[in-house]
């Protein structure tokens, strides 16, 4: 017995001592956290960085009955909490989903790949997610994609500008397959694969090609509602085509995931070096695959050498030049902008948009210059989610845990809206809606929008069908 006592004393007091060393280190550490907290506040305020809001995703838009209605039934908008520090800094959320390899499990998408053809010999290309890689297969070079299952949803989704296909794009592609979207991603000439055919690069806010892809989707799949998204810098070509199209864009309802709104300023405002030389060195390796044919029409060598991407972009758009034979000369920075600005139709809009932005985005900018906070609080159809923390295209947290909220988020949104869309066609055939409250704001187009129209497509006016443009959308009263 006495040597049992002997025995178990030094273990006693060894356990006794583990245990008063945690609690020490427990409340160490927690002062220390918050001396950190504290000193890390301060340094951002002396520094100028933004300071850190709620978690809880915060609802910016104009009063509204789909507002209210997705207030009370899209559960992702009243999440409280994301990825804790430090696998919730925004550089890392950024990097994360921005450079990781997409090839791993968690984002492994088999892709069925189409060509289309467009009007001036030009070629895109639409990769049709069609189910998980088993044993990290990949199909993509297929020719043909298979046929939709029952007329689900299709989830056009748009890449940044520089076409990369990130793990977030995957992710987002192979979460919408599984809970029954068709997703399919839109790639600009030259960009993801996609040969380029013709000596022509898509400018930043140029809709045309993406409108004759929506076209040929909706011809494809009449029966099959149409949504979108899009993803960073890519934002900038989905509302510059939810702009131009107006009622006439045979969208549903479209989402915007760190989007840049303000191209202009984006371009003359400098990034952080490790993401402008990131952007630069992707990009240039694209466009020296085609140097010699984008040699007639662009100083190549002058493109590869420069060291921003304003510089990049004027070089591509705005020389000044000739341009090919018979073309008119290229616009300057200005003239530029004017044609390719985001936002340079957006009272045309005519289907909801929800922006999901965090207040830290590093590649966005400053959020107090960089989000048109006027817009989302003015337009019925534009919803702003803005989080404390995300990063760009991060936003990783929810009820998953580890999982990306934003994907979630914005995949409850268009149930959502699919949802109330239907009550208030239920409500309207009931005579329970007044019938000129929307019609006109439903039909609206200015004069400049259908001239543009008419220049892309001059039989687009007698193709499409009346009966597409009389939805009442009364979430406009």
């Amino acid at each position: 017995m006495w040597d049992s006592v002997v025995f178990l004393l030094p273990v006693l007091v060894l356990l006794s001592s583990a245990l008063l060393l945690k609690l020490v280190w427990n409340s160490a550490s927690g002062v220390l956290w918050r001396l950190g907290l504290g000193l890390w506040a301060r340094l951002r305020t002396r520094l100028g960085l933004p300071q850190p809001h709620s978690d809880r995703p915060q609802l910016i838009c104009k009063p509204s009955a789909l507002a209210r209605f997705l207030l009370r039934h899209c559960g992702a908008l009243a999440w409280p909490t994301l990825t804790p520090w430090p696998w919730g800094d925004p550089h890392v959320q950024t990097l994360h989903s921005l450079a990781w390899p997409a090839g791993g499990a968690a984002g492994r998408v088999d892709f069925a790949r189409e060509h289309l053809e467009l009007r001036d010999g030009g070629i895109v290309a639409l990769d049709w997610a069609v189910a998980a890689a088993p044993g990290g297969s990949s199909s993509s070079s297929r020719s043909r994609a298979p046929p939709a299952p029952a007329c689900p949803p299709i989830l056009i989704v748009i890449p940044n500008s520089w076409g990369r296909r990130t793990l977030h794009l995957q992710m987002l592609c192979r979460l919408a397959l599984a809970q029954g979207f068709y997703p399919v991603v839109f790639n600009r000439r030259g960009q993801g694969g996609c040969p380029l055919v013709t000596p022509a690069l898509q400018p930043f806010g140029e809709p045309s090609d993406l409108m004759e892809a929506v076209s040929y989707i909706r011809c494809r799949h009449p029966s099959s509602s149409l949504l979108a998204v899009s993803e960073g810098s890519g934002s900038g070509l989905l509302l510059s085509y939810l702009g131009e199209c107006g009622s006439s864009s045979y969208l549903t309802a479209a989402a915007c995931l760190s989007p840049i709104f303000l191209g202009q300023q984006w371009f003359e405002t400098p990034l952080p070096a490790p993401y402008r030389l990131g952007l630069l060195l992707y990009q240039k390796l694209q466009i020296s695959r085609y140097g010699t044919a984008l040699s007639a029409v662009m100083d190549v060598q002058r493109l590869l050498r420069c060291s921003s991407l304003r510089e990049f972009e004027e070089i591509q758009f705005c020389s000044g030049g000739t341009g090919e034979k018979g073309k008119p000369p290229s616009p300057d920075w200005e003239a530029y902008w004017e044609r390719n600005e985001p936002l340079r139709d957006v009272d045309e809009v005519a289907v909801p948009v929800l922006c999901l932005c965090s207040w830290d985005d590093p590649v966005r900018g400053d959020p107090h210059t960089s989000l048109p906070l006027d817009l989302f609080q003015t337009s019925p159809y534009f919803l702003l989610a803005l989080t404390g923390r995300g990063g760009h295209c991060g936003l990783r947290g929810g009820r998953e845990g580890s999982a990306c909220w934003s994907h979630s988020a914005v995949l409850e949104y268009f149930r959502v809206v699919g949802e109330f869309l239907q009550g208030e066609e239920r409500g309207r055939d009931a005579g329970q809606l007044p019938r000129h409250r929307t019609s006109t704001l439903w039909t609206r187009r200015r004069r400049g929008t259908l001239l543009r129209r008419d220049r892309h497509s001059p039989a687009a006016s007698a193709q499409l069908p009346e009966e597409l443009f009389q939805w009442q959308r009364s979430y406009t009263r």
